[in-house]
């Protein structure tokens, strides 16, 4: 959630407490420019949870989880939380996106990894597989689709045909 002005952050920084009611901080470890696209996306899915509750649940959950709202911690990470978070990251900025825009995994690896996106590539390309193979993503390499396992060189995710 982030700080607003009936919010105050905990001294941890971990926590907000709004209406007296902790939640969990926003990963202050997100780059800037991500963060703002999540938190861009996060506000469009609360809109659209007035008008079609049904359709912005899972674009809710998705955004919240990407910030590190929702979920394993930021500040104590799981390998099981950090791949459900890489997954909600690319669902998220491709909602968040146009319909026929793409991302580098390298995106969400950065929301969730901070200062050591590098060290989550790996497993960013499988769980981008992951994805793939339930059609909710499409593994993209010069503008074909790829496996990522077989793939070598850079890829772009874009909605798959089960989106």
């Amino acid at each position: 959630m982030d700080a607003s002005d009936d919010s105050t952050l905990t001294a941890d920084g971990r926590y907000i407490v709004v209406a007296g009611r902790r939640q969990q901080a926003a990963d202050p470890a997100i780059p800037e420019s991500l963060r703002k696209e999540l938190v861009k996306e996060l506000t469009a899915a609360r809109q659209l949870a007035h008008e079609d509750p049904d359709a912005a649940r899972t674009r809710l959950r998705d955004a919240e989880v990407a910030l590190a709202e929702r979920g394993d911690p930021w500040w104590a990470p799981t390998p099981a939380g950090q791949r459900e978070r890489l997954a909600a990251a690319m669902r998220a900025l491709l909602w968040h996106r146009r319909p026929d825009a793409t991302i580098c995994p390298s995106d969400a690896a950065r929301v969730v990894g901070g200062a050591a996106w590098r060290d989550l590539m790996g497993t960013a390309r499988e769980v981008a597989g992951e994805l793939a193979d339930e059609g909710i993503i499409a593994v993209r390499q010069h503008g074909a689709d790829v496996d990522v396992a077989a793939a070598v060189g850079p890829v772009r995710l874009a909605r798959g045909t089960g989106w």
